[in-house]
Formats: structure tokens, C-alpha cells, sequence
């Protein structure tokens, strides 16, 4: 699908005392999720979400996976939500969509926002190729794990995740790397007043 598409919408409702709609996400909408996200991902709240949300996280799915990003916006033309998935292509298997990220601002929570959202992600995803769809939330999540669940996701499982803290050989391998460009640089100039002198 083209970028410059127009958006494809869905009815409005009231959610949250005003009309939503939901459309396809455009260029326009970039800065508008990023700072939501920014609100919504942060250390303490979804601290897994936290480490790879960024800007150049949302410029990448409008730039690959376009048809599957939509967001929320409300009669101000304000986004309040937005969702960015991607489908997957094995070529010896299924597909899979993979429901990255979903976001609702924190005053249209619980409104249906949510749930519209992923249903104009669903047929998407099914009209990609996916035979199955796929998220992950924080096993700590009560409220997400109940969302995705009445959405009718199961089979759930636990997921460990191990980080390693690389700041002090990150320092080490830097400083390592500056003594090198220093030295050169010496004997480089050595070398020059030897040539000359």
C-alpha cells in the first residue's frame, strides 16, 4: 500500500465524551505517537517498553509496515491512541502479525479505543498472509493481559528476559580506542619532522 493513500476510516463513536476515529497513521502523525508513547512507555510504568521506544521506532513502522499502523483520533483531530504492527513472512512456514505496540492516552482508556484499534489491525494482518497474531506484554500487567485476552488471545507464556550492563567495557574498549588515535598521531608527527629535518 502506497503511503500517500488516503486514510481508510471507521465509523465515529463517542469514546470518552467526544468522536473517534480511527484511520490509517500518516506522516503527520509521527511526532503526535512518539510523544504519547513517550507519556505512556515510560521506565516505571512499562520499563520493557522503555528501552527500545524511541522516535526512529515509530519513523520505521510508517516506513515499512505502514498498513499496519492506525491511530485513534478524536473530533479535535487530536491523536488519543495508536497501534503499530508488522507482518512476518517465513517462507517454509505461516506468517505471523506481530502487534508491536498499542497505546491509548491515559483519559480514553477504557473507553473501546483499544479494541477498535486492533480490529482495524486484524483484517489487515489477515489480508497480509498472517494465519496467526501475536503480542507481548509484561507477565506484571493485569489490565493488558485481560485486554488481550477478551481480543481473544491465548496461550500465553512466560518470557525471560536477561540484559547485560556493557557500559564499563563500552568505556574500556573507548578508551582503548583513544590512546590508538593519540598514538598515531604522534607517530605521524614524528615521522613528518624526521622526513624533513
Amino acid at each position: 500500500m502506497e503511503a500517500d493513500q488516503p486514510p481508510t476510516t471507521q465509523p465515529t463513536d463517542s469514546s470518552g465524551g467526544q468522536s473517534v476515529v480511527v484511520r490509517l497513521m500518516t506522516i503527520d502523525d509521527i511526532p503526535a505517537i512518539y510523544h504519547l508513547g513517550e507519556r505512556l512507555f515510560t521506565a516505571r510504568n512499562a520499563p520493557n517498553a522503555h528501552r527500545t521506544w524511541d522516535e526512529y521506532e515509530v519513523v520505521g513502522f510508517f516506513q515499512t509496515d505502514c498498513e499496519f499502523c492506525f491511530v485513534a483520533e478524536d473530533e479535535n483531530e487530536t491523536v488519543v491512541g495508536f497501534a503499530l504492527g508488522t507482518v512476518i513472512e517465513k517462507h517454509h512456514s505461516w506468517n505471523y502479525g506481530y502487534l508491536i505496540w498499542l497505546g491509548v492516552r491515559p483519559d480514553y482508556q477504557k473507553t473501546g479505543i483499544a479494541q477498535r484499534l486492533f480490529r482495524q489491525l486484524k483484517p489487515a494482518m489477515i489480508d497480509a498472509g498472517a494465519r496467526i497474531i501475536m503480542v507481548d506484554t509484561d507477565a506484571e500487567n493485569g489490565a493488558s493481559l485481560r485486554f488481550f485476552r477478551k481480543m481473544g488471545f491465548n496461550n500465553s507464556r512466560q518470557h525471560v528476559y536477561l540484559t547485560m550492563n556493557v557500559d564499563e567495557d563500552r568505556r574500556r574498549l573507548e578508551g582503548r580506542r583513544k590512546e590508538r588515535i593519540i598514538r598515531y598521531t604522534v607517530d605521524d608527527h614524528e615521522g613528518d619532522r624526521g622526513d624533513h629535518g
